[in-house]
């Protein structure tokens, strides 16, 4: 990939993938278990799914949804979308049903696909009014993806892409009440991949994606690999012991994964018998970043290691490039280049270096704002003395002497869970409904598995009757698979501040110790 096309002011991923398949029609884009897909295979296949989009009526800036495993149809699925101008909503199977149909309708998805392991979560979602149900494996209530798509050799109609338009909305919580649907353009997408072309992606890179494909953390990686020529191996489901032998085999360069991946990895008992030294550049991000884990990469795993500081909504990111600051590891690094970061006080007021404040960045990559819901959309911005716009990150930090960002609390009680964004607040809704429930309150605790994992708070209504366990089995009923309550502790009381807020750092002081 000629550096020169990377300086260019906006280009499409889509059509990035066409020149490759030009020029490299034979070379490995994707691989998914014993199945590889070349460039010139890959090309044809988006042709097809847009083709058939645009045959069922669908026109640019429409909306699909996926929600499936990792597989080669949620690919090319996805990137055909794109080249027809469609926006895609890859949402989380781990959701629960009401949410993700909440989703659907939100996102005015047309068409949602999905596969035989996501048919129970989608059933709500699929009986929407006006919505098509599409299975990438022909399972029943549906058409099957092979004969939704359009004959061998179709073209779609050529599309005009404007960078500001939607590329994907991602949802950024999958529980209750209404989840916010974050708008990345596509000028967004470009940015991230003039960004790869920085870290070694290119025609040589191979990409190990453990992570899922609705996930923001794994499609940063993803698509500048693609866009820059590279290959893509997926793997449907995390295993450790697996990624290792998955890497050595294909001799992967890049990976992104997130601190409980690389804690289990490290972990390994033979993690050092095995040839790793294809490595460029391992990523990480979405999750506290332990500096000792960080430590013990770098000595033991061959290849640069940099972790990214950042949101789905984007704004400001900082970048801290391990290799070259080892004397930094307790930093999430500096602003990456072309990026505004700064901290501001609870008036919104830019703080002097040193002091604590609240994180607020601007990039090329930022969302163009929530879907649907200007209110949220405006609570998450702020604006300089210029009438800049930011966008708030929501955690509290501080510039070392050198511009170095060390991370302090999230302003936010978010919990973060395996590298996934849990909201207290969804999980106190949920709790609230049980007769027995008086009060809760939801916080994330340390956990040797997941990094945090979430514990509840609970008072009892007078004379009510039930176990913390009873009713710790009752709300994970009702929760998604990635916010499931770790544990309950029933109180006589919630801690309180002198205007009634919950103290919830006294509860995680009070909780001792870890949960497995």
């Amino acid at each position: 990939m000629s550096q020169d096309l990377l300086t260019l002011e906006f280009e499409t991923i889509a059509n990035l993938i066409h020149g490759h398949a030009v020029e490299r029609p034979q070379a490995r884009a994707l691989i998914d278990g014993d199945r590889v897909l070349t460039y010139g295979e890959l090309d044809a296949a988006m042709d097809r799914v847009a083709a058939s989009m645009q045959a069922h009526g669908l026109k640019s800036r429409d909306v699909v949804a996926i929600c499936a495993s990792s597989s080669q149809e949620y690919l090319e699925t996805f990137l055909g979308g794109l080249r027809a101008g469609v926006a895609v909503s890859p949402l989380a199977p781990s959701s629960t049903p009401e949410s993700l149909a909440g989703m659907v309708a939100d996102s005015a998805a047309r068409i949602l696909f999905f596969d035989a392991s996501t048919a129970e979560v989608t059933a709500q979602a699929r009986a929407l009014p006006g919505v098509k149900a599409v299975a990438f494996d022909g399972a029943a209530g549906a058409e099957a993806y092979a004969s939704w798509l359009s004959p061998a050799g179709a073209k779609p109609a050529p599309v005009a892409i404007d960078p500001e338009q939607g590329f994907n909305i991602i949802y950024s919580s999958g529980t209750t009440g209404a989840p916010k649907g974050i708008v990345q353009p596509h000028r967004m997408r470009w940015a991230h991949v003039q960004r790869g072309g920085k870290f070694g992606y290119g025609p040589e890179a191979v990409t190990v994606v453990s992570t899922p494909l609705y996930s923001n953390t794994t499609l940063v990686s993803v698509f500048p690999t693609l866009a820059l020529g590279g290959a893509v191996v997926l793997m449907a489901k995390f295993d450790a012991a697996q990624f290792v032998k998955l890497a050595e085999k294909h001799r992967a360069t890049h990976a992104m994964l997130v601190p409980v991946q690389y804690r289990r990895i490290m972990a390994l008992p033979d993690f050092d018998q095995h040839d790793l030294s294809s490595f460029r550049i391992k990523f990480c991000t979405s999750a506290p970043f332990a500096a000792e884990l960080k430590a013990d990469i770098l000595k033991r795993w061959p290849g640069g290691l940099v972790e990214y500081y950042g949101m789905t909504e984007g704004g400001g990111t900082c970048i801290l490039v391990a290799h070259e600051f080892p004397n930094k590891l307790h930093t999430v690094g500096k602003p990456a280049e072309g990026h505004e970061i700064f901290l501001i006080d609870d008036e919104g007021r830019k703080v002097p270096q040193g002091q604590l404040g609240e994180v607020v960045g601007r990039s090329p990559g930022m969302m163009t704002g929530y879907h649907n819901q200007p209110g949220k959309t405006r609570d998450a911005e702020w604006y300089d003395e210029n009438g800049v716009r930011f966008i708030r990150n929501g955690d509290i930090g501080r510039f070392d002497e050198d511009g170095f960002l060390q991370l302090m609390d999230r302003k936010k009680d978010m919990i973060i869970t395996g590298g996934f964004n849990v909201y207290p607040t969804d999980l106190e809704a949920v709790l609230s409904k049980h007769e027995a429930v008086h009060e809760a309150a939801v916080v994330g605790v340390p956990s040797q598995a997941w990094g945090e994992t979430p514990v509840a708070f609970v008072t009892l209504w007078p004379n009510a009757r039930i176990t913390d366990e009873e009713l710790r089995a009752w709300a994970n009923s009702h929760l998604g698979k990635t916010q499931r309550l770790a544990k309950i502790e029933i109180v006589d009381v919630l801690p309180r501040s002198s205007i009634g807020k919950v103290l919830k750092r006294e509860l995680r002081d009070a909780f001792k110790g870890q949960v497995d």
